[in-house]
């Protein structure tokens, strides 16, 4: 995916930028600012990891925990080769506003791995999993920090980790991570918590600007497991797909796939590896338009939602988004840049924050967390109808104060959002 910038894009300071500005209208004290803006705690760490051929890699892990006045810190870990502590860090502090807004009694986290899994073995992922936990076991747990699947890791990933803590640890803690498969501690509805979770905020505000939702067309940037489910449940609400952006692995470059008259999810999954890049030869003969990358942004649609990774939405694309557009739904964390986010906001174009319409996963993993905890485990529509009551209800809140105070969505988020954690750290006495 692109990123598109003179200047070296840096997740973090965007973090940073957004969180001063909040910080500024609420007249925050300079103590609850420091703290608040930078993670209490980070950890950066070699993981040796003995190759099939037998040959030993070090690898690179981090693991940032950016607050935790309200609960253990909870976020996912990824495996990128293009992955950096700016942008765990910038994620943490984003899973922190996510928590919040939702309402969860939970902090903000993030790891990561610089590392590609396309090109390792499962034997290598498995010993890299393990190693991982290794490294960074005693700043983890159920009641301290929770790990869960993010780019391109798995459920399989997160039991390769239990089953290292529980090792460690010589005792059963299934709460110990989430993203588990069913069956070994993991939640019926966790895979399709985070897409389902961007579809209920597009639903609600469809509600709100007069529109419904048949008859609607979105164009989707990712085709991972946030895309598929949301592409699934947009379809069940009448609503029209008819763009798909994503990685494709042999080429080394990303694509879109348009069909006009609606992309079939189950055709498309049917020509997909299991990182979510679609095989362009087998879309061509399904009938797909195979389309430059940017294509996605420039449909004519009423909705899109960039469901891929940071930066996608920048000062040098944001013009070619077609005028139809009325919604963005941010699927991604941080995928609209500063500056393109003032530019959508001046064009009168609704934009659902990240931390705001991604939330479904880690509002599912809170579920997973009690479930595991409680050793008591639900049914799939008992946590799909929770999943959509917690979401309907942050939704409600949010738009209910930027009409009220004539803010944009992001703005009166984050407002919600470092409000409710600023007093969580006053109450403890931390500022």
């Amino acid at each position: 995916m692109s990123s598109g910038s003179t200047k070296p894009y840096n997740s973090f300071e965007a973090a940073q930028q957004q969180f001063d500005a909040v910080a500024e209208r609420l007249e925050l004290d300079r103590p609850a600012r420091e703290l608040l803006r930078s993670p209490v705690r980070e950890y950066s760490f070699s993981i040796p990891t003995r190759m099939d051929d037998g040959s030993v890699r070090i690898f690179r892990g981090f693991r940032v925990q950016h607050n935790d006045a309200r609960g253990p810190a909870k976020g996912g870990l990824r495996f990128h080769p293009l992955e950096t502590l700016d942008t765990v860090r910038a994620l943490a502090m984003w899973m922190t506003w996510k928590c919040a807004v939702v309402d969860i009694p939970l902090g903000g986290a993030k790891g990561g791995v610089v590392c590609d899994p396309h090109d390792l073995s499962l034997g290598e992922q498995e010993r890299l999993c393990r190693g991982f936990v290794r490294q960074i076991a005693p700043n983890l747990g159920p009641n301290v920090d929770v790990p869960a699947p993010d780019v391109m890791t798995s459920s399989q990933h997160m039991l390769w980790m239990l089953d290292e803590y529980e090792t460690l640890r010589g005792e059963r803690l299934p709460g110990f991570i989430t993203g588990k498969p069913v069956g070994m501690g993991g939640s019926l509805g966790r895979t399709e918590a985070t897409g389902y979770g961007v579809v209920f905020t597009i639903r609600e505000a469809l509600k709100e600007l007069g529109l419904r939702a048949d008859g609607t067309r979105a164009s989707v940037q990712g085709f991972g497991n946030v895309a598929q489910y949301a592409i699934e449940l947009f379809g069940q609400l009448g609503g029209t797909v008819t763009c798909v952006a994503c990685w494709d692995q042999r080429e080394q470059a990303a694509f879109s796939y348009r069909k006009r008259d609606g992309v079939d999810l189950a055709e498309l999954r049917s020509v997909t590896d299991r990182f979510g890049g679609i095989d362009q030869a087998r879309a061509r003969e399904l009938g797909y338009e195979v389309l430059p990358d940017s294509a996605w942004l420039e449909q004519e649609v009423e909705i899109l939602i960039p469901a891929a990774l940071e930066n996608q939405i920048h000062r040098d694309n944001v013009e070619s988004i077609h005028p139809a557009v009325k919604v963005i739904a941010e699927g991604a964390n941080g995928p609209t840049g500063p500056k393109a986010d003032e530019d959508l906001h001046s064009r009168g174009i609704f934009v659902i924050p990240d931390f705001l319409a991604n939330a479904g996963g880690v509002t599912c993993s809170y579920f997973e967390q009690v479930q595991s905890n409680a050793n008591y485990y639900w049914a799939r529509d008992e946590v799909l109808g929770n999943l959509d009551l917690k979401m309907t209800a942050a939704y409600i809140a949010v738009s209910d104060l930027a009409r009220r105070r004539e803010l944009a969505m992001r703005d009166a988020a984050y407002e919600i959002a470092v409000t409710r954690v600023a007093k969580a750290c006053r109450d403890r006495g931390w500022v």
